[in-house]
């Protein structure tokens, strides 16, 4: 005999249980083709079982007069599609406009062709500002928000970001955090909420420790020893630090390797040994980390940085080069076994000549042990298991009243 019909919720838990290979739609304040971190790392992986829409946020665009989006695919990830959309300038601060219109792209897109791959999706939500646009309004089984950074601590963050990550946080199901210290901030607003930090590529950083691997050109140029950084270069920085490293080092060189945002590059300070180099791709930093002598992590204690958790450390740690890094609190807590914590300038200055002058081979030895046990595929696979948990008990059923 068959049993009585089912309800919705139980129609939704049988589509589950028979396809967990769910669709993520992902709200992102980073573009996908920028720096390559942790929602690139994660999302790639992921892409292996999901399919992906990574939905970049809103750009302002004063030449046009209506919104406007674009889609590509990327070829190294086929079920990844990447949405850029673009906002007239003279409407960017009608924020409840720009909420409906991003909202009414997305929408259209999925009312094409690809809708079919996207039907009751996972939210995957980096950008707070997205939530009032979306949570809730794209028949989603399930909002994740994987907190990286304390964005509201950023320079130029929105004012109304404070409020709609409280909202964000009070509508997930499942709380991901960058960092020990930003995970109990977040756990005080949501309960389910776990500390998932940086992973790292061992095979693609432990490229540097070949001593036949190609040197990028340009770093032949340069004096040594070499102090260096990859990653962004911004308000996070401690750029009276790096003027001391410089004349400190003054017959080797300070390289910094990444683009720079939200900082004017005409106010850094001017050393002939001091190089900024600007961005460059992600598949080549194996072979800048191979050139360096030790490797930086110049960040100054500010706001920008209470709760950072750089992903560059453990990169670093798997090049089996020496680390030097200011008192970065989670960074400490996580690794201070394995590395150098200059915790004036003067020391951070004397750490550095000593580690190149003579590295501490157990420490680097710690450091490539903790890189190992650290990689990008153990931590997704972790955090798809607390997604799965989720959506195989009884919560969903909340989201499909939407």
């Amino acid at each position: 005999m068959r049993g009585p019909p089912k309800t919705k919720e139980e129609k939704h838990m049988s589509r589950l249980l028979v396809n967990p290979d769910y669709p993520i739609i992902v709200h992102s304040h980073l573009a996908w083709n920028w720096v390559w971190q942790r929602p690139q790392q994660f999302l790639s992986r992921l892409s292996i079982r999901h399919p992906i829409l990574f939905v970049e946020g809103p750009v302002p665009d004063p030449a046009i007069e209506k919104a406007r989006y674009e889609i590509r695919e990327v070829p190294e990830f086929p079920n990844v599609i990447v949405l850029r959309m673009a906002m007239p300038g003279a409407k960017w601060f009608d924020g409840s406009w720009v909420d409906d219109e991003r909202r009414r792209l997305v929408k259209e897109v999925l009312a094409g062709p690809l809708g079919s791959r996207f039907e009751d999706p996972v939210q995957w939500f980096y950008d707070p500002m997205a939530v009032t646009a979306f949570a809730g309004k794209m028949n989603e089984r399930c909002i994740v928000y994987d907190c990286m950074d304390q964005l509201s601590q950023f320079r130029g963050a929105p004012k109304e970001l404070v409020n709609r990550e409280r909202e964000l946080l009070r509508v997930a199901d499942v709380v991901f955090a960058g960092g020990p210290k930003i995970e109990v901030e977040k756990r005080k607003q949501n309960a389910n909420t776990h500390f998932y930090g940086c992973g790292v590529d061992i095979e693609h950083f432990g490229r540097a420790q070949d001593e036949t691997i190609d040197l990028p050109p340009e770093m032949a140029q340069f004096p040594r020893p070499i102090y260096g950084f990859f990653g962004v270069v911004d308000e996070r920085m401690d750029y009276e630090l790096l003027r001391r490293l410089a004349d400190d080092n003054a017959g080797g060189s300070v390289v910094l390797v990444g683009p720079w945002t939200k900082v004017d590059p005409s106010e850094f300070p001017k050393r002939a040994n001091l190089h900024f180099l600007g961005g460059r791709d992600y598949k080549d930093l194996p072979r800048y980390a191979a050139a360096f002598d030790v490797c930086l992590v110049p960040f100054a204690l500010n706001e920008a940085t209470e709760y950072v958790n750089p992903t560059k450390v453990l990169e670093y740690m798997a090049t089996g080069r020496p680390v030097v890094t200011t008192p970065i609190e989670d960074v400490v807590l996580q690794f201070s076994e394995a590395l150098e914590i200059g915790w004036s300038h003067e020391e951070f200055c004397a750490h550095c000549k000593r580690a190149a002058d003579d590295p501490d081979r157990d420490k680097i030895v710690r450091s490539l042990h903790l890189a190992a046990k650290s990689t990008w595929d153990a931590v997704v696979k972790s955090l798809e298991r607390d997604i799965e948990l989720f959506l195989t008990s009884a919560k969903p059923m909340r989201v499909m009243a939407g």
